[in-house]
């Protein structure tokens, strides 16, 4: 006789396992235990065989009739439902989950470029405690909106950092058979507005003198400086090696600039400063702003780290806006303008490319401009820090 719902309900354990039919194949296996599955039992090619469909109670007894109906028609088509159903499970165990995929993009792909470091750092932090074991097939496009709404609470600025790394991962997945398609598209991602941070000459000093007195890594302290009297983006400063340093120049190869070109930065005496004190704790390794970990000899401090050291002094400081490392770069370029240094030198001073006809045709190194510029810069803070000013001749009073 035909299962019901109240008949699979009430079918307790015995000592034994037992079947109960349904018909056509279709049985419901009690075990000792009480635990109670659905099996399939049919005649393919000659043999018996059988398959489990599910279990009870999360599949029904209308669902198990469902894929024993679907199996059924298999066996009539000439294809063995449970051969089928082995392979889809061996598939599906051999398919790489998210951590396999971010291991493969970090390959393949992100440790060649220069910001690879911190794009893995940004999956590896949010992205990688939520989906570590999950197949990557499996992740949907509300479990990447649920994730970003999490984050985006805590930092909107990362969240959108994220969903762009995210965005190129699943891309990436798909373009290697991994997934079929990213579920990373038709996501919209909030404008952000461009920050407006500059520090103001009372900050400039609390920032200068604070760096000082609080707890900070000395090639962190280093680091920071010197983005504020060059201009350079905090992973170009970080990143700087002994060998970018010739004399009073240093040049910053083409594979560490984002606009890919060779960037040559006049280095003031304050500059040249900072560069000096670095070799006490530098030590005989190839970069300038060596790492403090034990673990990461032979690296540089990350940007991260600066990102941290402001976030925990600034107030320590007597700092109470939120400021980042790299609005200290803003804050340079900022006072190049002030002090009435032409747009288009402030620009080379950053590494920025000239745009339009310009870039075409104007092919001038402005090595000298830029100098006098960075001097400039520099005998503004000095003035504003209390510092002598450099070259300045002596103030004698004749009262």
């Amino acid at each position: 006789m035909a299962l019901t719902h109240l008949k699979v309900e009430r079918s307790g354990p015995r000592r034994k396992l037992y079947e109960e039919g349904d018909g056509g194949g279709l049985y419901l296996r009690v075990h000792p235990t009480g635990n109670k599955s659905w099996l399939f039992r049919y005649v393919f090619g000659g043999e018996r065989r059988r398959m489990t469909l599910g279990s009870y109670p999360s599949m029904s007894l209308a669902e198990a009739r469902e894929a024993h109906g679907k199996a059924l028609a298999d066996v009539k088509r000439g294809i063995d439902p449970g051969a089928q159903a082995l392979d889809a499970k061996r598939a599906r165990k051999a398919a790489p989950t998210f951590h396999d995929l971010l291991e493969e993009f970090w390959e393949r792909e992100l440790k060649a470029t220069k910001s690879g470091p911190e794009r893995k750092r940004l999956v590896e932090k949010d992205a990688l405690p939520a989906w570590r074991t999950r197949k990557a097939k499996d992740i949907t496009r509300r479990d990447i909106v649920i994730l970003m709404d999490e984050v985006r609470d805590r930092a909107p600025v990362t969240a959108n950092r994220l969903l762009g790394v995210l965005a190129r991962m699943f891309n990436f997945a798909a373009e290697r058979g991994i997934i079929e398609d990213s579920p990373a598209t038709r996501i919209r991602r909030p404008s952000e507005a461009p920050r407006v941070r500059v520090l103001n000459d009372d900050e400039l000093r609390l920032f200068w003198h604070g760096l000082e007195e609080v707890d900070v890594y000395p090639a962190t302290r280093l680091v920071l400086r010197m983005i504020l009297l060059t201009g350079q983006r905090p992973g170009e400063v970080t990143g700087m090696t002994w060998e970018e340093i010739d004399g009073d120049w240093w040049t910053i190869p083409a594979n560490r600039m984002k606009g890919g070109q060779e960037h040559r930065v006049p280095l003031t005496p304050l500059a040249l400063e900072a560069i000096e004190e670095a070799k006490r704790y530098a030590g005989n390794r190839p970069f300038v702003f060596a790492s403090s970990q034990q673990a990461a000899r032979s690296a540089s401090i990350t940007v991260h780290s600066l990102s941290r050291g402001v976030l925990r002094h600034r107030a320590e400081m007597g700092i109470h806006e939120h400021y980042t490392p790299h609005d200290l770069r803003r804050t340079c370029r900022t006072r190049l303008a002030e002090i009435g240094i032409d747009d288009v030198v402030a620009e080379k001073v950053l590494g920025h490319q000239l745009q339009g006809i310009l870039k075409v045709y104007n092919r001038h190194s402005y090595d000298t401009e830029k100098r006098a510029a960075l001097m400039a810069w520099e005998n503004r803070l000095r003035r504003v820090l209390g510092l002598e000013v450099e070259g300045a001749g002596k103030v004698i009073n004749l009262r």
